[in-house]
């Protein structure tokens, strides 16, 4: 992620004596991403990832650490959060949260082919399953109380046009929300970030879902929703590629199949995937937080699918 605090080997030479980890060897800074300070970690045991968290409270944090636990403990592939020597997974490095957790094989696949579709579509049936029996709970945080937040703040910086698009969808996204078939779709913990950059691959074999830090307890079609509108579309038109669409959805369904009132939610779920990341980037567009090495991402870009998931052709769910 960008990195919002520096941190250096000497910063650890005496922090890492809690872990099992041996000595640090090597730190790297990790530029992708808006919300946390994340490093390469390298200690004589191995390879791992620190985590300073720049949002998230000492409160909320451990829902995410324990999720991720969990998930690794029921065979999904997640990194797992590293205990010192208390059995603590969260710790404390100057002043704000912190975690080491393990470094997944491989690399992102960016231009992702059906068989890595299909791969995260298992996948991510796999670990909404697993996460049935997880003993905690925490809501969305970038959901729809976020949205209403937020919409008032970036109005200003919108033309009419944008402005019109804003308010339209959010009253939709209010409306669906307190529907009676939204009520009833199946719910639980959600990874609700699971783009191309978030998942590792080893060829075609899937190494790893990570950044679990906006997970939450949402439906699990909105999870999906997110997902196909970033691995299953054509990145400078927003266009389904509808290959992708059906590796991936067939592939969930063999492991969870869609009730008939996600079948029913579908082309709405999708609007609100893609609202919720209109929505964040122009917040983060207009009202950037000083890094080293940020770059925030174009809001357009989901404006743009927003506006097709509305006027345009949905694949169907099943």
């Amino acid at each position: 992620m960008a990195v919002f605090t520096s941190v250096s080997l000497d910063d650890l030479t005496q922090w890492m004596t809690q872990f099992p980890l041996g000595k640090p060897l090597a730190l790297k800074g990790i530029s992708t991403g808006i919300e946390n300070s994340n490093f390469f970690l390298t200690t004589e045991t191995g390879e791992y990832v620190l985590t300073i968290f720049e949002k998230l409270s000492f409160e909320q944090l451990p829902f995410y650490l324990h999720l991720m636990r969990h998930l690794a403990q029921h065979d999904v592939l997640v990194p797992a959060p590293i205990a010192n020597d208390k059995g603590e997974i969260l710790h404390s490095l100057h002043g704000k949260p912190a975690a080491i957790v393990t470094r997944l094989q491989g690399a992102c696949q960016l231009a992702p082919q059906p068989v890595h579709c299909a791969a995260v579509g298992t996948m991510l049936a796999r670990m909404h399953l697993a996460g049935r029996d997880f003993g905690m709970s925490q809501p969305n945080l970038r959901g729809l109380d976020w949205w209403r937040a937020t919409t008032p703040t970036v109005l200003p910086y919108l033309t009419e046009d944008g402005k019109h698009l804003l308010r339209a969808e959010m009253h939709f996204q209010e409306a669906f929300a307190s529907s009676a078939l939204y009520h009833r779709l199946p719910r639980g913990p959600v990874h609700a970030d699971l783009f191309r950059d978030n998942v590792m691959f080893d060829g075609e074999r899937l190494t790893g879902f990570f950044d679990f830090y906006f997970a939450g307890c949402d439906t699990w079609l909105f999870d999906a929703a997110v997902t196909v509108n970033d691995w299953c579309i054509d990145l400078a038109t927003g266009a389904f590629d509808e290959a992708r669409v059906r590796a991936l959805l067939d592939a969930y369904q063999a492991v969870r199949p869609f009730t008939e009132e996600e079948q029913a939610s579908w082309q709405a779920m999708l609007r609100a995937g893609a609202f919720r990341f209109w929505l964040s980037r122009l917040y983060d567009y207009y009202l950037p937080r000083d890094a080293e090495m940020l770059t925030p991402h174009d809001p357009t870009h989901f404006e743009r699918i927003l506006r097709l998931r509305i006027d345009g052709a949905i694949p169907p769910l099943v």
